[in-house]
């Protein structure tokens, strides 16, 4: 074989190294890609996309209507005489639009003051939970005295005991007081100090303290920050998002209680919504009931559409813990 019978043989050789490549690439393209249900051959069918289009449609009204329909239908009969509700329920307003119901349910059932109460126990028990478990989960997390595992089995063996059976003897201690032997009976504490002891809130917040970077901690004390000085300068700005998800929490939880400021607040003007509407259910007219619920209703989810964000957030927190 000659010299330049090699010399094109080396070249062809040489041509086919770097062409392959891109000929493996050129197969890998082409191969296609993972099938799902549907696949993007029969995706590209006239008939497939508007099965899938009018099936995408009809699911998000269905959405829709399961999830707003409640609330509109509450708006249709707050604003409707009680004689249209009964008589037509699913009718729009067959007497005409009368949102002056709105305002007779503020003053004739006391919504104004129930109202003004359910943002009492709210806020208040917002504060209260704030600052038991935060300073809870900050003793436990960052602190780290000895006694601190024996405290956490503690707060952990309370997340198994049910609501239920811890309801006696709590009122049994909102009632007489151990060491001054008052009582609770009838005041916003009752209903307060109960909401901030909460151990799910400070398991949540000892784990995000937990995943914070302890240099932070260890740089203050040495510069000569006292412990209350690194909780406010350096803990609580970096955890503005799990005090956002526990306030948001803690807020809604607050605001549709019924059993435990049915029993604690047995005067009626101090009780809220969730317990004054349905004691007036029997004496008042249907429309006025409805207006009631509907402004009862209004405001929770108003608050979830404006911080849909970090209520999802602690939905995961939530059942993240959980599992």
């Amino acid at each position: 074989m000659s010299i330049a019978e090699n010399t094109s043989l080396e070249q062809e050789g040489t041509r086919a190294i770097v062409a392959s490549p891109h000929r493996g690439r050129r197969k890998r393209d082409a191969e296609p890609r993972e099938r799902t249900v549907i696949s993007d051959r029969d995706l590209q069918r006239p008939v497939v996309k508007w099965a899938l289009r009018t099936i995408e449609v009809l699911v998000a009204v269905s959405l829709v209507v399961v999830g707003a329909g409640p609330i509109t239908w509450l708006f249709k009969a707050a604003t409707s005489t009680a004689q249209d509700t009964v008589r037509d329920p699913f009718g729009l307003w067959p007497g005409g639009f009368q949102p002056q119901i709105m305002g007779q349910a503020w003053t004739q059932l006391a919504v104004g003051q129930s109202l003004w109460n359910t943002v009492i126990l709210a806020l208040g028990s917002w504060v209260a939970t704030l600052f038991v478990c935060v300073t809870g989960a900050y003793v436990l997390s960052v602190l780290r005295p000895k006694w601190g595992n024996v405290l956490s089995a503690l707060i952990l063996a309370t997340l198994f005991i049910p609501s239920v059976v811890s309801l006696v003897p709590l009122y049994l201690t909102i009632l007489e007081l151990p060491l001054t032997g008052g009582s609770l009976l009838n005041t916003y504490w009752a209903v307060w100090l109960p909401a901030a002891a909460n151990a799910f809130n400070i398991v949540i917040i000892k784990r995000f303290f937990d995943a914070l970077p302890r240099e932070l901690f260890e740089a203050a004390r040495m510069d000569g920050a006292g412990p209350l000085r690194v909780l406010w300068s350096i803990v609580l700005p970096l955890s503005r998002p799990i005090l956002g998800v526990v306030s948001l929490l803690t807020i809604i939880a607050a605001w549709k209680e019924f059993l435990w400021p049915m029993l604690v607040l047995t005067d009626t003007a101090l009780q809220p919504l969730s317990v004054s509407l349905p004691r007036l259910s029997g004496t008042s007219e249907i429309s006025l009931l409805m207006a009631g619920l509907f402004i009862a209703v209004f405001i929770p989810v108003v608050l979830f559409l404006v911080f849909q964000k970090q209520f999802l957030r602690g939905v995961g927190m939530t059942s993240a813990v959980k599992g």
